[in-house]
């Protein structure tokens, strides 16, 4: 299957920049997969297409402030790395720019010096490097948060004034190099309004990380390989999914982070059951589902292993269907952008 067959025509005007005034104000898209029925909605009408039983699926992984702007110690240069994946005993894998003036042993200074980064090697991508971080304060994450930055992808130009906004309202365990963006439209109210419909919430997380930044570069969509993140699901997220599929209810996935999750542990166990490591799952059509019913999920990029997963759950002719009237209909994409239900 070529990459090519997952293109599409897309405005640059229609890329948002900037999130809505009020999460659950963006639009929704809801296509029926069997009739292929498209409705225009908002995102606050999502409980309608919610049944008693039903389980939603979210993913709790928390954004780092893992984008770091420093200065090369040897040469003065401006110097920016964005924090993968730790690797254990302070190393992490890193994307770094400009990486090409980063050799094994080159030193970059952040903030007063306070924290640094040793060059080791590179990591095996594009751009990528190992590095081992040297500083003195007790927490790392705390130190990060004063001295990082929000990991905007590089299409939002635009400076996004508050840092929660690039956070679900669930957002728990810290990890990710990018938000998991279909969750960025809820609000503590319509989560408890789904409660109040009879629907269950389970919580898994996937840290994602360097997949949402890589390009797919192959010509051939079996050619790609996914980078691997990290993924948990508890105990209790578990129970309900599983106690949902025992009364009939469906399993409804918030992202395709919480697909990607639900799928590497029933393809490996069979069900949903306590379960953590590190995926590269790569879904795209002809993939058989086992755990997901239906999925919430943004706009994606052309030429994406996001559009690919998404063509899979439907098909491509109603996905490709669907983001043509999308773009006819003036809906905002991406990160910030509006949402689509997949029935």
């Amino acid at each position: 299957m070529d990459v090519s067959e997952f293109d599409f025509h897309l405005p640059e005007e229609l890329i948002a920049q900037s999130p809505p005034p009020r999460r659950a104000d963006s639009r929704l898209m809801v296509l029926d997969r069997e009739t292929g029925e498209l409705e225009h909605r908002r995102f606050s009408d999502l409980t309608e297409y919610l049944r008693p039983g039903d389980v939603l699926v979210i993913n709790d992984t928390r954004v780092r402030p893992a984008r770091l702007i420093g200065m090369k110690k040897e040469t003065g240069g401006r110097v920016e790395i964005l924090l993968l994946k730790p690797l254990g005993e302070d190393r992490w894998e890193v994307l770094a720019k400009p990486a090409r003036r980063l050799k094994p042993g080159s030193t970059i200074l952040f903030g007063n010096g306070e924290l640094q980064a040793v060059v080791e090697g590179e990591s095996g991508v594009a751009g990528g490097r190992i590095v081992r971080l040297a500083y003195e304060a007790e927490d790392l994450e705390a130190l990060l948060e004063r001295l990082g930055e929000m990991p905007l992808p590089p299409y939002i130009r635009k400076r996004l004034e508050d840092p929660e906004r690039y956070q679900t309202v669930y957002a728990r365990a810290v990890g990710s190099a990018a938000a998991p963006t279909a969750g960025l439209h809820f609000t503590p109210e319509l989560l408890e309004e789904i409660r109040d419909k009879g629907v269950d919430i389970a919580s898994v997380t996937l840290h994602v990380g360097l997949g949402t930044f890589r390009p797919v570069t192959a010509e051939r969509v079996e050619e790609h390989r996914m980078h691997a993140e990290y993924y948990e699901v508890g105990e209790a997220a578990a129970e309900r999914i599983r106690s949902a599929r025992k009364r009939g209810g469906r399993v409804v996935a918030v992202g395709t982070t919480s697909v990607r999750t639900l799928e590497t542990v029933a393809g490996l166990h069979g069900e949903i059951v306590p379960a953590k490591g590190w995926t590269d799952i790569f879904i795209y059509p002809g993939y058989r589902f086992r755990a997901v019913d239906a999925l919430i999920t943004n706009f994606h990029l052309p030429r994406s292993t996001l559009l690919m997963l998404v063509s899979a759950f439907a098909s491509r002719r109603q996905i490709l269907a669907a983001y043509e009237e999308a773009v006819n209909q003036r809906y905002r994409f991406f990160s910030f952008g509006d949402a689509m239900l997949i029935l």
